[in-house]
């Protein structure tokens, strides 16, 4: 008899699967919904964190991101106590009912508009929910032991995929009755929420999904959290259950889609008249006049025709483009898909940053910001340069994540982001 102990196996869906769920929402009629909602945890910084806790008591960042200094016991035990408290308290209720949910985002003439879910969990060699970038060991841990406290997922992830069915047709039918949440955040954006429960729709939504595939936008590391927790729970003789899937946003990217935006690169201590003049030779470097909005409408110019870039403090700009064709191609990796190696941000970090600058590629050396005056400031508070990317296409990304591989940290800033409080899933309801 074999008494070597198994783990059972890990349930693996053959498709794409968006499931309905009993979502825990907040009572609006117990809180101000503006005044609760937050962005995903990994963009607030300790200042947002202070300022979003001040707007409400019930704020969701104190779940997301909880205190040692806001309970009796560690952060994560802190989180698990107050969402118990504020369900026993009905500031947040579960829905009677499991639906799928259309979730729509308006801001400066653009909406958004997708369906969040319970994702069916399968690994990136299945190539049903594919990853486009590496993940950290620390975040990881931390929303894991965060997950484990709360039991439950309290902010979806992000995924862009081909529509043109159902589903699509779901979402863009959605505004033709009246939202079940209608709120705006002080930012701006307008949020709409719809439940759907009809079982014939949601018959059609799961049949049309199970052929497709998607990306992950956003959220990589909750994903790998969600695997993470899945396979502890398999470990531990659970069993299938509601770990088995974790929470999603799924935006048809052609229809409602998302924008993506560059996430630009900072190096201290290497000026930008350094950068640039050691940027010679190996690409076509041609000083800027003007403004840094100016030096921007250069660097989108440039970009249509092949990698560029821009280098700046602010007060002075080059635009570096047309990369040495023979020095590029030593640079890149052969075994790597063509599609990994086209791409701006590839060539920034192999090529540039490596390459000609000669600097290791690290966290400590080059740091990222998410918009250009974060990365100028940051330029010059460093005495050093700030390294401006265009934006890579989402054509892009789905090409380099259907090649199986990975982009550099980093790499893409898809907006608008996800609220967080609108919708929980707590396994207790599942």
């Amino acid at each position: 008899m074999d008494n070597v102990s198994r783990t059972p196996a890990i349930p693996r869906p053959t498709g794409l699967v968006l499931a309905p769920f009993r979502a825990l929402r907040y009572d609006p009629t117990r809180v101000d919904l503006a005044a609760v909602l937050a962005p995903p945890y990994d963009v607030i910084d300790d200042a947002e964190r202070a300022e979003l806790a001040g707007r409400s008591p019930h704020n969701i960042v104190r779940l997301t991101l909880p205190r040692d200094d806001e309970g009796a016991g560690s952060a994560y035990d802190n989180a698990r106590d107050t969402l118990a408290q504020w369900r026993s308290e009905r500031v947040l209720v579960a829905d009677d009912e499991p639906a799928l949910y259309v979730y729509e985002e308006a801001s400066d003439g653009h909406v958004q508009r997708g369906l969040i879910g319970a994702l069916g969990l399968t690994p990136a060699e299945d190539g049903i929910v594919l990853p486009h970038e590496n993940t950290m060991a620390g975040p990881v841990a931390d929303r894991l032991s965060l997950m484990t406290a709360v039991a439950g997922d309290l902010e979806p992830i992000f995924l862009v995929y081909d529509g043109g069915g159902a589903a699509s047709r779901l979402v863009a039918e959605a505004d033709r009755r009246e939202p079940d949440v209608a709120v705006t955040t002080p930012d701006g954006i307008t949020h709409r929420l719809w439940a759907i429960t009809d079982g014939a729709v949601l018959e059609e939504v799961a049949a049309d999904l199970a052929s497709r595939r998607a990306v992950i936008a956003d959220g990589h590391h909750r994903y790998a959290t969600f695997q993470r927790y899945q396979a502890d729970r398999h470990e531990a003789g659970d069993g299938p259950g509601p770990w088995d899937l974790g929470l999603a946003f799924l935006v048809d990217g052609s229809a409602f889609g998302p924008q993506v935006h560059a996430i630009h690169r900072v190096v201290p201590g290497l000026t930008a008249a350094e950068a640039a003049e050691r940027a010679e030779g190996a690409f076509a470097v041609r000083p800027l006049t003007g403004s840094v909005d100016d030096a921007l409408d250069e660097l989108a110019k440039a970009g249509l025709s092949g990698p560029a870039f821009v280098v700046s403090d602010g007060a002075q700009s080059w635009l570096l483009s047309e990369p040495d064709a023979a020095a590029l191609q030593r640079a890149l990796p052969a075994e790597r898909s063509a599609a990994f190696r086209s791409l701006d941000v590839t060539i920034a970090h192999l090529f540039l940053i490596r390459e000609v600058w000669g600097l290791q590629d690290r966290e400590d050396v080059v740091d990222y910001r998410h918009d250009v005056p974060a990365a100028i400031d940051a330029a010059r508070a460093s005495g050093g340069t700030a390294l401006l990317l265009n934006p890579t296409p989402v054509a892009d990304v789905a090409a380099v994540a259907a090649a199986g591989e990975r982009m550099p940290r980093k790499s893409t800033l898809f907006v608008p982001k996800p609220a967080t409080g609108l919708l929980i899933r707590a396994f207790e309801d599942a």
